[in-house]
């Protein structure tokens, strides 16, 4: 078979790299953490929005998941222009969501059952409803320099800066007769980090969550904090398919990742460790989130001699760019080792396959490939991220342009390119009414119409292999020492075949999968290199597998068929 020869060519150039978990035992090295989409996860008053009650009464399923904490996207108090993204008070939570006792009694509850808490912290900007625009707008005096304020004529913004969101990044404001910066929508206006009160204000803050018991932080959006104070203009691309209206028109050079940005994460650092070191008990996290070039998103975790500390993970966005039409194995293997070769050895891996931004995994990957990707991110080395639903396969939603929220997709003709309503639809708890989120008021994105087949219930309930019970097998293989503790190695095998081995001294956890998208009906002969014993048993099996669990097989000579995925044991 060429296979086998060709991998073997390979095995002698492979990197092999150590579990961080080896040499830091903190708490969050090896957690995974579970993103929670509040307003989609569970409705406990039936009024058509999730709220944190209905988190408090489903905290038994990250306890029974084997999770470690859970990531809650925003919940402070908020017009709701961006999802939460444009915070009016940082103190208060959303009414949609509940009150500031409901957020104490989620973190009592959840720390009793010994899973973490991780708020949304959103330090970009505010709305335009906060006070502290209000009163920046009003000209008063210890506001007025809160936010990006700059002099002109209404007729001509200040510079060439596009927002996120298409077209200026300037606001005229009538009121104060100049323009705002905001890096998104006109109704987040940029705060002012050269303002040193900027700071202080939020610094007290994140101390007062962590007064709360919150165990730390994932902070949004920090690529954008810090422009150049010279407001230059941006070099054009040249992107071909990029319009004069759109982001991509131009390179970020003085709006995005300036080094005055990272300054900025670094001293959230030191706010959330000096709170550790006075307070005692576990240690309080920063997960940053920069969809940034690589050198920058490493940067993001602190210096490479770690001399100044960022976030303790900035988020590996690799994987959420997997596509069934275009990636291979291949693919999947560089990405893999891209990632950990860049990343200094006193940092700690992530990997996430999905999240509030991007079409779920199971639509992009497809359903049949879902468990050997849960597979795949939670036995490599370091931290896992699941997004609510991938633990059972759930799917993209179906959202019409008119039922549609999302504020970056209020154009019908790219609405189904554009929105990420799709992937934020309520989370399928059962078969009763709207998927057991709510009693049956109208919810505010529509149910999936798919609820009757996937969902939580009928998976947990399931006499044979379902997608949760696969998911919940393998968060309790990775806390094994091959794969808390070991040495990896990835193989590409064919653009079709991947296989992970975790090794600790004779022991090897080893996942083989076969994506099933290039070659999607033939199987094919695998092996796992670097093993020389002919016994693996099988100990996790994805759904509609021709293996069962403890099946016994030769490492050196075995089937996979097109979206197979197994976790084998082997001892030699």
């Amino acid at each position: 078979m060429n296979i086998f020869f060709s991998s073997l060519s390979i095995i002698f150039l492979l990197n092999c790299f150590k579990s961080r978990a080896e040499t830091d035992e903190d708490w969050w090295t090896h957690g995974v953490f579970y993103q929670i989409y509040p307003r989609s996860f569970k409705d406990s008053n039936n009024d058509g929005d999730g709220d944190l009650q209905g988190i408090i009464n489903k905290l038994d399923h990250f306890k029974d998941a084997g999770l470690t904490g859970v990531w809650l996207s925003p919940i402070m108090k908020s017009p709701q222009v961006d999802a939460g993204y444009d915070i009016s008070d940082y103190y208060s939570i959303d009414p949609m969501y509940g009150s500031m006792e409901d957020l104490k009694n989620l973190i009592e509850k959840a720390h009793e059952l010994g899973i973490k808490v991780i708020l949304d912290f959103v330090p970009n900007h505010t709305s335009n409803q906060h006070e502290w625009f209000k009163a920046s707008e009003n000209g008063t005096e210890e506001y007025r320099d809160f936010y990006v304020w700059v002099d002109g004529t209404p007729d001509k913004p200040p510079n060439n800066w596009i927002s996120v969101f298409k077209n200026s990044a300037w606001k005229w404001s009538t009121k104060r007769e100049q323009w705002y910066l905001h890096q998104f929508l006109e109704a987040q206006p940029d705060l002012n980090y050269w303002n040193p009160e900027v700071r202080k204000a939020l610094h007290r803050i994140l101390i007062y969550y962590m007064d709360l018991g919150i165990d730390g932080f994932r902070v949004d959006a920090v690529p954008y904090l810090v422009e150049d104070k010279l407001l230059r203009d941006e070099p054009r691309s040249y992107d071909p398919n990029a319009q004069p209206n759109e982001p991509d028109y131009l390179i970020h050079t003085y709006t995005k990742d300036t080094d005055d940005t990272f300054d900025v994460v670094y001293e959230f650092r030191e706010v959330v460790d000096e709170y550790t070191k006075k307070n005692g008990g576990s240690t309080r996290i920063l997960m940053s989130e920069a969809y940034a070039p690589l050198d920058k998103t490493m940067r993001y975790y602190g210096t490479s001699d770690g001399s100044r500390l960022g976030a303790h993970f900035t988020f590996n966005f690799f994987f959420v760019s997997l596509n069934l039409n275009v990636t291979t194995a291949y693919d999947i293997e560089a990405l893999v080792y891209k990632w950990i070769d860049n990343l200094p050895n006193i940092y700690v891996s992530n990997w996430v396959i999905g999240n509030h931004d991007n079409r779920r995994v199971s639509t992009r990957c497809g359903v049949e490939n879902v468990d050997g990707f849960n597979m795949l991110v939670n036995l490599l080395p370091g931290i896992g991220v699941t997004y609510n639903g991938e633990e059972i396969g759930q799917e993209d939603g179906e959202v019409s342009y008119e039922q549609g929220k999302d504020p970056a997709a209020r154009n019908k003709s790219t609405f189904y390119k554009e929105s990420r309503d799709f992937e934020r639809t309520p989370f399928q708890w059962d078969d009763t009414i709207n998927a057991g989120f709510n009693e049956g008021h109208e919810t505010w994105l529509p149910v999936s119409g798919n609820y009757h087949e996937t969902n939580l219930a009928a998976q947990k309930e399931a006499n044979g292999l379902s997608h949760y019970k696969i998911y919940r097998e393998v968060l309790k293989k990775r806390q094994e020492d091959p794969a808390a503790l070991g040495d990896t190695n990835i193989w590409s095998l064919s653009e079709d075949v991947l296989v992970l081995k975790r090794t600790l001294g004779n022991s090897h956890i080893v996942l083989a999968f076969k994506l099933g998208w290039h070659n999607n009906t033939i199987p094919e002969e695998v092996f796992i290199p670097g093993i020389k014993c002919n016994k693996a048993i099988v100990a996790i099996t994805n759904v509609g597998s021709a293996y069962n669990i403890g099946d016994a097989l030769n490492p050196l000579q075995f089937t996979l068929n097109p979206h197979d995925s197994i976790v084998l044991d082997i001892n030699c």
